[in-house]
């Protein structure tokens, strides 16, 4: 199999060597995307002065980058599965950057949504869901751990560049902040260029080896097997995408034209939408991004309400922040371990629930003392839950369709994103409080982790021995 490899030109080194270098481009990605996301709020006011315009319409930049990085993730799939993730990324890159570019330069608000909103957005999309699905193809025994470190840079980067930025708007106004924005982001396009494809036969190889090597016997139940004979085909020797599914041919059967063959590939790409496991966290995927947003949203707001100062409600968002770190990286390793391997999707219920419970406490604590444990506990466990998504979804789906799965996961965070936060603020405008905000939120992580444990549970049920003796 090593030669092969060889001859391949495509050398596969799961857990090591070049696959912290994929890490590395990651981490920078997760910084480039989601922290300058972040970031944009931070131009809402001088978007205000220069065009007159009110707070409700500016924020509608930051919702559009995000609505549209989360609803074209399915595209960021589609174009790291049929070229590579490596084109992905600098196509994005380059998108990315140029929106942030042309927005330098536009003299109206409708522009700043096309070019910073949608073009900008687009660009993220492209290279968030290929680079995360990169780390899956490359690490196996260390994967959270993997996905701990790489997702760790959204909140590294918000930590670093929410200061810089400000200091670039006070120096350079906000159209020279664009523009160094622009060019940093433009880094995508190296990160890129570093993302080595993967052969898929050898990935499966590689998970089959380590399975083996683990348990003894293949896994099939709540995941797509990675002995059936429609998958384990050999690639053609072109085939250097992280996934490109081959398609048997029957015997007797034409061949397929190339139009016919791009449109079967594609079926088999999402054939893991068939599998009830994954439909069940699809589901709950909707409950948990309806609620994970609004304190991150409104806890300065309600802080704030509550008398404490504008200097005490800020520095709780620099706790969620660095404890996000923490939770990324520690829950990440943690779940590495042998023992606790065979429970992620427990842990990551675990963290989930835990949000929603210090989401339905909140309207209890009314100082800056009591508040600060909130910060503390709902950071860590919103960067644990944020770090074991690609590793669950790796789970149920496998490592080979893993790229699509996170485009479709993605893609059911978008409609919850967008409207969210905009009914949570009307339900603090109909009853003059917070408290049915935090409610909102935390009755729908709670529900998504429910919803999990009851699927769970139906299907441990279901696979228990039949007979007599075999109680469900």
């Amino acid at each position: 199999m090593a030669d092969g490899k060889r001859r391949s030109g495509v050398v596969l080194t799961q857990d090591g060597g070049w696959s912290w270098v994929v890490v590395g481009c990651c981490f920078v990605v997760t910084v480039c995307t989601r922290a300058v996301t972040r970031c944009i709020s931070i131009f809402f006011v001088e978007f205000q002065a220069h065009f007159g315009a009110d707070y409700s319409s500016t924020a509608w930049i930051h919702s559009l980058v995000d609505c549209t990085t989360m609803l074209c993730a399915p595209l960021g799939s589609l174009v790291g599965n049929r070229w590579s993730c490596r084109v992905a990324v600098m196509l994005g890159g380059l998108l990315s950057s140029c929106g942030l570019l042309l927005s330098s330069f536009t003299n109206s608000l409708e522009l700043l949504y096309l070019t910073m909103g949608v073009l900008t957005g687009l660009g993220f999309a492209l290279c968030y869901t290929p680079a995360i699905a990169m780390v899956g193809c490359y690490f196996h025994r260390r994967r959270a751990l993997a996905y701990g470190l790489a997702m760790s840079g959204s909140g590294i980067g918000t930590f670093v560049l929410a200061p810089a930025v400000q200091l670039l708007i006070e120096k350079y106004s906000w159209r020279g902040a664009l523009l160094v924005l622009s060019a940093f982001v433009a880094n995508l396009c190296v990160c890129g260029a570093l993302l080595k494809p993967i052969r898929l036969q050898d990935l499966m190889e590689e998970e089959q080896e380590g399975e083996e090597a683990e348990s003894g016997k293949e896994e099939t139940i709540g995941r797509v097997s990675l002995k059936e004979p429609e998958v384990a085909v050999k690639l053609p020797k072109e085939s250097d995408g992280c996934l490109k599914p081959p398609l048997p041919l029957m015997s007797g059967s034409p061949a397929p034209t190339p139009e016919r063959r791009r449109c079967f590939l594609s079926i088999k790409e999402y054939r893991f939408l068939l599998l009830p496991d994954f439909l069940g966290l699809a589901v709950s995927f909707l409950f948990l991004a309806s609620g994970c947003s609004l304190p991150f949203v409104y806890l300065v707001p309600y802080a704030l309400s509550a008398g404490v100062c504008h200097h005490q409600a800020a520095f709780l968002m620099s706790i969620l922040g660095v404890l996000d770190i923490v939770g990324n990286i520690t829950f990440g390793w943690l779940t590495d371990r042998s023992c606790l391997k065979p429970y992620r999707l427990a842990c990551y219920v675990l963290a989930v629930a835990m949000e929603g419970l210090c989401c339905l406490c909140a309207p209890l604590l009314r100082s800056f003392s009591l508040l600060v444990p909130f910060a503390v506990l709902y950071g860590y466990f919103d960067g644990a839950y944020v770090a074991l998504i690609p590793v669950v979804t790796s789970d149920v789906v496998g490592a080979p369709y893993l790229s699509s799965a996170l485009g479709v996961v993605y893609f059911l965070h978008a409609i919850p994103y967008l409207i969210s936060p905009p009914i949570a603020g009307w339900l603090v405008d109909v009853t003059a409080s917070y408290t049915a905000t935090f409610f909102l939120s935390g009755a729908s992580l709670l529900s998504s982790a429910v919803l999990l444990c009851v699927i769970t549970g139906i299907r441990r049920c279901r696979l228990r021995p039949h007979g007599p003796a075999a109680k469900c």
